[in-house]
């Protein structure tokens, strides 16, 4: 069992004693906490929440809807929906902010509360460090009778978030029609099941399978889309000769899987929709430290320049400000379109590259085979008690002081072809260790290297 504060909300797994886990007073606690922060920025009293599709998403969403009333703040509740679409959400309503209930790829007993701003951004680190304050605290003052806040529902949402995608204008919805596509959804059991086929009709495709349909919470396998997790989602592929799509329960992640049943690759999501992107808008991309070098290798093609962040979505956004991207996102396959808005969607993701792979007129494999290859090594290793991390890092730093050093977030070395990243776990006593390589032995091999520097360090 487990309780994980950071800056961005609070995660827990449900059941067990209050602080230890996400149990009912730690909801109401850290609910009460954001709802007094948000109270101290505008005279603003909306909030906007939604959840995925988790067994414990309708208890959660009770205990923040009474707590948010409870402080004088007005709720819209979007019901069954996508990390995403809450995030548009936010905007549209016009709100103070708002929470989304979800653990994303985590397991079923877990949950969360994700904060949102006025923008429907997640909240900085200074703020989210105000609001654990508050929390730890229980600095907050209830609302008399006469001042609760109301409620009320909104489900129309969804589908100003897909009118949205289906209008941008570098998704080409004639394009997508006449290619009649062919797709297999994997849905795990979340949200997806009920976003993304309402998308795809939006977007002229008519041949859809679901698999895992029922948005009961009870997920049929691990719900972080990973190959070891896509199993019947390749085979299902692979027998109808279609494209295979996976997200995770709150919709922000997107992978595909091409119609031979072989993985696309979730490094590769961003890479393919970078690409399109990059041939229509001239401009910069970014990335977080721990993916894949060939979103790099797509942005110089096309006269860009690739900026690395710090590993974190706050983080992402914040580099893709600094530098003005135009596409940016994560390895995991998490795409962000700025113009659309701050925030990890798989809609927009799927409806660009879907228009990627119309307009090149080639199969899911045939476009794969025009990017880069390169092998991924993840890698950990626990560190001992009283372990000196300034230490090992300077170590580290010293052995390898002839190559470009990236410090922004742990350490990244890179080499003439090659690059390893060592960062720290926000939750647990480790280091991290990711290596990418033209070879996969390569990856390994750089990866077990800087393993022994840890442990020489040590």
């Amino acid at each position: 069992m487990a309780l994980i504060k950071s800056i961005s909300g609070i995660r827990g797994t449900i059941g067990g004693k209050p602080g230890d886990t996400l149990s009912p007073i730690d909801v109401v606690r850290f609910t009460a906490a954001f709802g007094t922060w948000l109270g101290t920025q505008s005279d603003n009293k909306k909030v906007v929440i939604g959840r995925d599709g988790r067994i414990s998403g309708e208890m959660v969403q009770r205990l923040v809807v009474s707590t948010l009333n409870a402080l004088g703040l007005d709720v819209v509740d979007l019901g069954l929906s996508t990390t995403p679409t809450v995030e548009m959400a936010v905007v549209f309503e016009k709100a103070a902010g708002g929470i989304i209930l979800t653990a994303s790829h985590n397991p079923k007993e877990w949950n969360a509360l994700k904060l949102l701003n006025h923008k429907g951004e997640f909240i900085s680190g200074e703020v989210g460090a105000q609001v654990l304050d508050i929390a730890a605290k229980e600095d907050f003052v209830f609302a008399g009778v006469d001042q609760l806040g109301s409620y009320t529902t909104n489900d129309t949402a969804l589908q100003q978030h897909i009118d949205a995608v289906v209008n941008y204008p570098l998704v080409d919805v004639a394009a997508i029609k006449k290619a009649k596509f062919k797709i297999v959804l994997d849905a795990i059991n979340s949200t997806g099941a009920i976003a993304v086929p309402q998308l795809l009709k939006a977007l002229g495709v008519k041949d859809i399978t679901v698999l895992n349909e029922e948005v009961s919470g009870k997920f049929a396998h691990n719900p972080e889309p990973l190959p070891e997790n896509l199993l019947e989602l390749c085979n299902e592929t692979k027998k109808q000769d279609a494209l295979g799509i996976a997200v995770d329960p709150d919709v922000d992640r997107l992978c595909f899987v091409c119609e031979d049943g072989s993985l696309f690759g979730e490094e590769y999501t961003l890479v393919a929709v970078a690409d399109y992107v990059l041939r229509h808008r001239k401009g910069n991309t970014v990335s977080n430290m721990s993916s894949t070098r060939a979103l790099k290798d797509v942005t110089l093609k096309h006269g860009g320049e690739y900026t690395p962040s710090a590993v974190g979505e706050v983080n992402v956004v914040n580099k893709m400000k600094a530098v003005n991207a135009v596409i940016g996102g994560e390895g995991n396959g998490g795409i962000i379109v700025p113009d659309l808005h701050y925030g990890r969607d798989a809609l927009i993701g799927i409806a660009l590259f879907l228009t990627h792979l119309a307009k090149e007129k080639k199969s899911a494999r045939q476009l794969r085979n025009t990017y880069p290859d390169y092998f991924m090594s993840k890698n950990k290793i626990e560190l001992t008690a009283g372990f000196d991390l300034k230490k090992i890092f300077e170590h580290i730093k010293k052995k390898y002081k002839k190559n470009p050093i990236n410090t922004e977030d742990g350490l990244k070395i890179e080499f003439e072809h090659d690059w390893v990243h060592l960062r720290t776990s926000n939750t647990e006593p480790i280091i991290r260790i990711y290596a990418e390589s033209n070879f996969a032995t390569t990856a390994s091999n750089i990866a077990q290297k800087l393993m022994q520097d840890i442990r020489e360090a040590m």
